[in-house]
């Protein structure tokens, strides 16, 4: 028979013991959630349980580390393309800065359009003007010059809308995402069609992916000796574009895996998350980043100059990928914010 001091040493010490539990439960959840700025939703959902099939060992969807793949788009995708490509605004400060060495651009578009601040001109001059800016900017220097030309400018140029600097309008969930994968055995890629030389000198910094698991556009390079240094001189000619049907090409040049998962934002991502996801044994996860909250980022998506989404939001559910709603799905879009 138990006396009164008993019982109440077993009822606090049952209080106790369960609170401690409880406290120790809550904990365990808080430290597991790798992804805090992601809401409780059906996305995040799909994120986590797509990791813990293919991470769960002796199942039949278990995959290997080596072959746990993921590929991201760049813009868009892992920071903001609104109001225009980031690269896009680079070249136009590039001419800016070049045109007193070409007097000529005056009266030549789509110089001209950069010059007098023209936005409607320049649009006017389309694929083709565009691919002669970037020509006119990105070439005939080495390697090494671009990269510090580059890096220079990635940390003085500032966003016209947020006033900060463009590697702080990265997308925290994002950023969650690319370590949650990492922690979980992934290795994880940048297929963009932005240039590869443009991303490399910052991308490790700014996304923890280091330069030889960075895929992109590119000029043609050609060996020369400069005196007594070897250089690599950058050439005014295309040399691949990374975007729609080549985004497949080159994963497959440069990794020589298929990826497992694959992320993007608009239709020049749409071959790239059909070829991840459309064919193998392995489950397969396919996700796309609408751009819906036009109080905190932009809200944008088939009537738009850049990350026109509109077929691939169209094929979208019907090949079970993952639609993220910026405005719904995140609690934050920047970091510190």
């Amino acid at each position: 028979m138990m006396t009164a001091r008993n019982i109440l040493k077993f009822t606090r010490n049952t209080v106790f013991g369960t609170t401690f539990g409880l406290l120790a439960a809550t904990s365990a959840l808080a430290q597991s959630d790798d992804l805090p700025s992601w809401n409780e939703t059906a996305s995040k959902a799909a994120i986590v349980a797509f990791v813990e099939k293919v991470t769960k060992e002796n199942t039949p969807d278990f995959v290997p580390e080596l072959d746990r793949i993921a590929v991201f788009d760049n813009d868009g995708t892992l920071w903001t393309e609104h109001p225009m490509y980031v690269q896009l605004a680079f070249a136009l400060d590039r001419v800016k800065t070049m045109a007193p060495e070409h007097p000529e651009w005056k009266d030549t578009q789509p110089f001209k359009a950069v010059l007098d601040n023209d936005m409607k001109a320049l649009a006017a001059a389309g694929e083709k003007g565009l691919i002669e800016l970037i020509m006119a900017t990105h070439s005939g220097m080495t390697s090494d010059e671009f990269a510090k030309i580059a890096t220079d400018w990635i940390a003085s140029a500032r966003d016209p809308k947020f006033k900060k600097p463009y590697t702080e309008l990265v997308y925290q969930p994002m950023l969650e995402l690319l370590a949650y994968l990492r922690a979980n055995g992934f290795k994880t890629y940048i297929v963009s069609g932005g240039g590869v030389e443009f991303m490399r000198p910052w991308a490790e910094k700014v996304y923890g992916i280091p330069p030889e698991q960075v895929i992109g556009s590119s000029i043609k390079t050609q060996f020369e000796m400069r005196g007594d240094i070897p250089t690599l001189l950058r050439l005014p000619e295309v040399n691949f574009i990374d975007d729609k049907a080549g985004k497949p090409v080159g994963i497959n040049q440069h990794i020589g895996r298929g990826p497992i998962a694959a992320f993007g934002n608009s239709d020049g991502d749409l071959e790239m998350i059909q070829w991840t996801t459309m064919g193998g044994t392995t489950p397969r996860f396919g996700l796309i980043v609408h751009h819906t909250d036009a109080e905190r980022e932009y809200a944008y998506d088939r009537d738009t100059p850049f990350g026109k989404l509109d077929k691939a939001l169209d094929v979208a559910a019907d090949n079970g990928w993952t639609v993220v709603d910026m405005k719904a799905d995140w609690k934050q879009i920047f970091p510190g914010k």
